[in-house]
């Protein structure tokens, strides 16, 4: 098995060779037009963000043979390299759920990680502050959810003590949360993507997962070359250059995990949520010779979103973000790609310099400049609550052996340790 899948990574998938030189083929797949290899596999991780590279190392510890397919050059091009790096706590999210039981469990395994493989990370701590009187009520629901999901340390403070602890920092009142803190992203997945290839998992960039189909309890993927994926809508219908039968699929595609399921023939649509997007920019602080904050500064929520919030880098460095802005239309060709619009216009700063002052008030005109953007994969839309991650499985779908993750933003990056935990314990 695993000579096979190795052959198929390193051999077919990166360099292209022709189909007839694979082992152990088989016929064509009916519901496909052209010729086209099948090759049976152990496990198939579709996406290598920090997600799918963190499921992929917890299932090639645990012994199985990982395949990871990846449509772009490297890995966490998406979601996981356009955040805010910041290890949440788990304070947001309604007791019991799976953002709120992942978060805790993975800030509790990220810091652990990081400190046994020399990832750089700090844990800072974090304030969230009620910036007016009206919004300590929401402040005070914050406090109770963080104490229900077992956040330990959390303190409510009054503005006074907020300010001793942050100068230029303006509020009512304050919770301050210890265990909060950031991470170097790209190292962590770096070293992530490092130990599961020393436990002979195979990262196959450049190569994509297009379709596919189940029939009985067999799950078929249709893969080619990501420079292919132009003519996926055309007529007469992209054919794939490869087909795999794995025994385990985990769908971690993330901006189009959702489009990627409505493509499985036999998946019943009626288990595919809906999916919204949501653009968020960062702008970053200049001509700050000393950082106005030690902490992570957050306002209450918003809307879509944390609200715009002060984060720290690692070299010190100060970014005000992300806002959020609703995005419609996207194609699955854009999501396969990640074609989005990652532009940060200089005008939109003209938004964030009222928010900021609700809280920094000492914020000096032209002092912004655009920094990065990210999109979101929701399952929420405008003026709607918040989902939850959706972690689909057979007893949801029927399809044995495949597992699709719906919905994994924030906390995604400090949750992704857990998420890879609790799929290769419960479908592996």
């Amino acid at each position: 098995m695993l000579r096979s899948a190795a052959l198929l990574g390193r051999s077919l998938l990166r360099n292209a060779i022709p189909y007839k030189n694979i082992m152990h083929t088989e016929a064509t797949m009916s519901t496909t037009t052209a010729t086209a290899a099948t090759e049976r596999v152990d496990c198939v991780v579709i996406g290598a963000g920090v997600v799918g590279i963190a499921v992929a190392r917890e299932l090639a510890l645990r012994g199985r043979e990982v395949l990871v397919i990846e449509s772009a050059s490297t890995f966490g091009t998406g979601s996981s390299s356009r955040n805010s790096e910041v290890v949440h706590a788990g304070i947001y999210y309604p007791p019991n759920s799976l953002k709120a039981v992942f978060c805790v469990r993975g800030r509790e395994l990220l810091y652990k990680y990081c400190s046994e493989h020399e990832v750089p990370y700090k844990q800072l701590g974090k304030l969230i502050v009620a910036a007016r009187s009206s919004e300590i009520p929401k402040l005070d629901q914050l406090m109770h959810l963080g104490t229900e999901n077992g956040i330990e340390g959390l303190r409510m403070l009054e503005g006074s003590e907020a300010a001793r602890l942050e100068p230029e920092l303006q509020c009512e009142k304050a919770i301050m949360s210890p265990a909060s803190g950031i991470v170097d992203t790209h190292s962590l997945m770096l070293s992530l993507v490092g130990e599961a290839e020393n436990h002979r998992a195979i990262i196959s960039y450049n190569n994509a997962v297009i379709g596919g189909c189940l029939e009985g309890n067999q799950i078929y993927l249709h893969i080619t070359e990501s420079k292919n994926i132009e003519n996926l809508n055309v007529k007469p219908p992209l054919n794939p250059e490869l087909i795999l039968n794995p025994k385990l699929v985990v769908n971690s595609a993330g901006l189009s995990a959702l489009a990627l399921a409505k493509r499985f023939v036999g998946l019943n649509r009626g288990n595919i949520p809906s999916a919204y997007y949501a653009r968020g920019c960062y702008f970053a602080l200049t001509n700050a010779k000393v950082p106005p904050f030690k902490h992570l500064i957050y306002p209450i929520p918003g809307d879509g979103g944390l609200g715009v919030h002060v984060t720290l880098d690692l070299n010190g460095q100060v970014k005000f973000g992300p806002d959020v802005e609703w995005i419609d239309g996207v194609d699955d060709i854009s999501s396969f790609l990640n074609r989005f619009d990652y532009s940060v216009c200089a005008t939109r700063a003209e938004q964030f310099y009222p928010e900021i002052r609700k809280y920094y008030p000492n914020l000096k005109d032209g002092s912004l400049e655009p920094g990065y953007s990210g999109i979101r994969p929701k399952l929420s839309g405008p003026k709607q609550s918040p989902a939850d991650f959706v972690i689909q499985g057979d007893d949801a779908h029927g399809i044995p052996g495949l597992v699709n993750l719906f919905g994994i933003e924030s906390p995604g990056l400090t949750s992704a340790l857990a998420i890879a935990e609790h799929i290769a314990g419960r479908f592996s």
